[in-house]
């Protein structure tokens, strides 16, 4: 008898078409992009810590590929394939300069190597079973409603003994907005992000194992809250189905500013935190049975 499927875990009442309709304006977005670089960067020295030789490497939520240049000159032998639901992003990827120079490298490395976008949603990948050895994903699992649905798709397309590696923003991500909007209305204004411990137990349940998560506070500090709103901005937006309806208005817009002037620190420049998530999992050998049966391995023993 078959214990009956456990209902989704919402970790917001996110707009997926909302969340498309805000990244298919890549420029828009291109001013936050030193954060997922620096982001990017501090993966790819957790990364370098694990011995692995992928064939097929998975960018899940690419954007506009800033990633996958450094996926590729890691694993050079490797196929990277970047999936984002944004055509758009897609499209800014494929036109990169760096894009020409990669064309021409993967002439001289095996045939089924070298970088391969696709428009798709990284929770229905249009990949088969087992097909990924690496599953990497930076700043994209907190746009999407159900990550415990994401870490289940993640987990179809490793192969046994692949490895998913993700950076996610974390609860205390944003706070200073969220309490400079406080003063404005209640409707919330940025996600309610998932604590990295209830990642952790979603990554156990999607059926990884040893889960290694961890987290750190970035903080960047602006001058002007003007230009602090307009990074926050280019970080995607507010996709959000209880978001307040429609723009601020003249006062409002002053009493946010405000409110964001009074949390000028000593030296008079403004904070803006973000809890950083960093996660990595392994995607172990079946102990069941699609039938739900219990498999037994023997190992023989050497002869004494």
């Amino acid at each position: 008898m078959h214990a009956p499927a456990r209902p989704p875990k919402l970790s917001a009442p996110i707009d997926l078409e909302r969340v498309r309709a805000l990244f298919d304006r890549p420029e828009r977005l291109a001013g936050a992009d030193f954060l997922r670089r620096e982001i990017a960067h501090r993966m790819h020295e957790r990364l370098e810590l694990v011995r692995l030789a992928p064939q097929r490497v998975l960018d899940a939520g690419c954007g506009t590929g800033g990633d996958l240049p450094m996926l590729q000159k890691m694993y050079a032998a490797a196929q990277i394939v970047g999936v984002d639901a944004s055509a758009a992003m897609l499209r800014a990827a494929d036109n990169q300069p760096a894009k020409g120079f990669n064309r021409f490298i993967t002439k001289l490395l095996p045939a089924k190597s070298g970088i391969d976008l696709v428009c798709g949603d990284f929770a229905e990948l249009p990949l088969g079973p087992g097909s990924m050895d690496l599953v990497w994903s930076n700043l994209a699992l907190h746009w999407h409603p159900q990550p415990d649905r994401v870490f289940a798709e993640w987990r179809r397309v490793l192969r046994v003994n692949g490895l998913l590696m993700f950076s996610c923003f974390g609860p205390d991500s944003l706070q200073e907005v969220r309490a400079a909007f406080a003063d404005v209305d209640l409707a919330p204004h940025t996600l309610p992000f998932v604590d990295m411990h209830d990642f952790g137990d979603q990554l156990v349940e999607a059926g990884f194992s040893t889960p290694v998560m961890d987290m750190e506070k970035i903080t960047v500090t602006y001058s002007d809250p003007n230009k602090l709103l307009a990074e926050v901005r280019a970080l995607g937006g507010n996709p959000l189905t209880t978001g307040r309806k429609g723009l601020l208005g003249r006062a409002a817009h002053a009493k946010l500013l405000a409110a964001l002037d009074k949390q000028r620190r000593d030296d008079g420049t403004l904070p803006l935190t973000f809890e950083v998530i960093y996660g990595h999992a392994f995607r172990p050998e079946p102990r069941t049975t699609k039938d739900g049966e219990a498999i037994i391995r023997f190992s023989p023993q050497r002869p004494k």
